[in-house]
């Protein structure tokens, strides 16, 4: 669990940024305009996703903190999640324009302004190592966190492809580049929002923690001594760091209740770091 401080510290990050995002994003879509490269403008479109992200990150981690209550008696850690599974379908969605524009212009490429557009892309990488910078010592606290810091990184890729493609265009003319370029960037967004979305509906769907073998689990619960059988087990996350266990344990007569689920709950903690666990107790005589 994150204490206050590391909360402020997070939402310094984002909310940096989150201005220098959306600067970048104003300045790269004017810029693909003016100079008509539409790498260049896809990376400005992937900017204003990134602008929409970090805002829902900012927002998410806002009403993370807020204590549980009676109508949502986990809290609403979970916001991250559904945060995270928005963002990547956004970026899925953008993906199919930026396909379709591509594919045009690879069949009529047109003029492009490639010294602009290369001042312009180069401007937005500098920006993009910036903001990539502030949220890299972040990314591992939630999947809400990571999510963004996976959506500056991507678009860090296509500043560089934007860049790339601007620097052949204004050395050979070769305006072709600027739609090979927009489908490059938009290979390495989809990858991402794919990535961002698998693991938001794993969390959604309640399925089994990726580190928790649940072979082993059973094993283990299986085998706490006076343990007679354990069934109807589940596992799941209620959000990121946070795994939650219930299951039925039936024991012997002799054991004392209270031991044996102390015991279980030092297993599951130590061993599978799930601290949210209820078992319900049924005992069977010898």
């Amino acid at each position: 669990m994150h204490d206050h401080r590391d909360a402020a510290v997070e939402q310094h990050a984002v909310r940096s940024g989150l201005v220098l995002t959306a600067v970048l994003a104003v300045g790269e879509l004017a810029g693909g305009w003016w100079t008509n490269s539409l790498s260049l403008a896809t990376d400005g479109m992937h900017v204003v996703a990134d602008a929409a992200a970090l805002a829902l990150t900012y927002f998410a981690l806002w009403v993370s903190q807020r204590p549980a209550d009676a109508a949502k008696t986990f809290g609403y850690h979970r916001a991250e999640i559904l945060v995270a599974f928005v963002n990547g379908v956004t970026l899925c969605v953008l993906i199919v324009f930026v396909v379709v524009t591509a594919v045009g212009r690879l069949v009529n490429p047109p003029q492009v302004a490639a010294g602009g557009a290369l001042v312009i892309a180069g401007l937005g990488l500098v920006v993009n190592l910036v903001v990539a910078g502030r949220l890299h010592a972040h990314q591992h606290r939630s999947l809400n966190l990571r999510g963004a810091y996976l959506h500056v990184v991507s678009d860090l890729l296509g500043s560089i492809g934007a860049v790339g493609a601007a620097g052949i265009m204004l050395a050979t003319g070769w305006t072709i580049a600027d739609g090979i370029a927009s489908l490059l960037i938009a290979a390495l967004v989809l990858r991402t929002a794919w990535q961002l979305v698998r693991e938001a509906v794993d969390v959604l769907m309640e399925a089994v923690p990726a580190h928790v073998d649940v072979t082993a689990l059973h094993r283990a619960l299986a085998g706490v001594p006076g343990t007679r059988e354990v069934h109807d087990l589940h596992v799941w996350t209620l959000t990121t760091g946070r795994y939650a266990l219930s299951a039925h344990a039936v024991i012997d007569e002799c054991i004392a209740d209270d031991a044996l689920l102390t015991a279980m709950a030092a297993v599951c903690s130590r061993d599978f770091h799930i601290d949210h666990v209820t078992i319900q107790i049924e005992h069977e005589s010898r």
